[in-house]
């Protein structure tokens, strides 16, 4: 079976619920039509003009993506800037755009468990729970132990090697010994008092403010900021695969590709 767009959406209600997304937050269809047949889903983190335009050679006819497309109501499409350009581009090539966001980073099986599972972590668990959500598995950030004791130093090389990492940031002695990691896909830097209280050695995630860093060393929390695109990049890819694998249980027959050649739109000078 071929199923529709709406049959997507529906889909992913079920394994990212979007009452469970920020307030702030806007999942869910970006652009395109409830009735379209989706036999190629094409991964992106970010709903770039180039991304669409990758999906349309891939023959995708839906691009879900982790960062929405829109975030505030649009008071006009100008198809010459964004991300009107996006829009008129996904249309002209018969492309929908669907985002799962922080309801994605929540959720079990997310971006975070996926970081976890990328590193192995033993007896993991959600690092911060959310108001309103009783499911013990659902919340923000995960948190658990490494295999084996290894310093940071040696946990820097992991990072670079797993998330292929550059640039990365941080906070602690590279001598430090880490046996307790938590793990926050993007942005989170306010996670630090929580990583601390949970008795997290070091927490991994991208965009670490200042002051952010400032109260990790006071608390004596390690950090790496490996930065908000490699954090969820290589969580992202893992997550396509396991939702290929969860389409095929359905029976539906539906391709999926990753964007490979996608970048970090922050580079790093040497």
């Amino acid at each position: 079976m071929i199923p529709k767009l709406k049959d997507i959406l529906d889909f992913l209600e079920e394994i990212a619920p979007s009452h469970t997304a920020e307030d702030w937050d806007n999942p869910g269809l970006q652009a395109g039509a409830h009735s379209q047949e989706v036999s190629k889903v094409f991964f992106a983190l970010d709903p770039t003009l180039r991304a669409v335009k990758n999906a349309a050679k891939e023959k995708a006819q839906l691009v879900l993506t982790h960062h929405p497309l829109i975030f505030q109501p649009l008071s006009c499409i100008n198809w010459e800037v964004y991300p009107g350009n996006v829009i008129f581009e996904a249309f002209k090539n018969g492309i929908s755009i669907v985002a799962a966001h922080t309801n994605l980073d929540v959720t079990q099986g997310g971006i975070n468990d996926m970081l976890a599972q990328l590193f192995h972590l033993k007896d993991a668990e959600v690092l911060q729970t959310m108001e309103g959500v009783t499911d013990p598995v659902v919340g923000l950030g995960r948190i658990g132990n490494v295999k084996e004791p290894m310093s940071l130093s040696a946990m820097i090389e992991r990072v670079q090697a797993v998330l292929g990492a550059k640039g990365i940031r941080v906070v602690g002695s590279k001598k430090l010994k880490i046996k307790r990691v938590a793990f926050v896909g993007g942005s989170g830097g306010s996670m630090v008092p929580t990583a601390s209280e949970r008795g997290a050695d070091l927490l991994i995630t991208g965009d670490v403010g200042h002051h952010d860093a400032l109260e990790a060393h006071a608390r004596g929390l390690a950090v790496i900021d490996a930065g908000h695109f490699y954090t969820e990049k290589a969580a992202l890819a893992l997550f396509a695969s396991r939702f290929k694998g969860l389409l095929e249980e359905r029976g539906w027959e539906v391709d999926v590709a990753i964007y490979q050649d996608e970048k970090n739109p922050l580079q790093y000078i040497s």
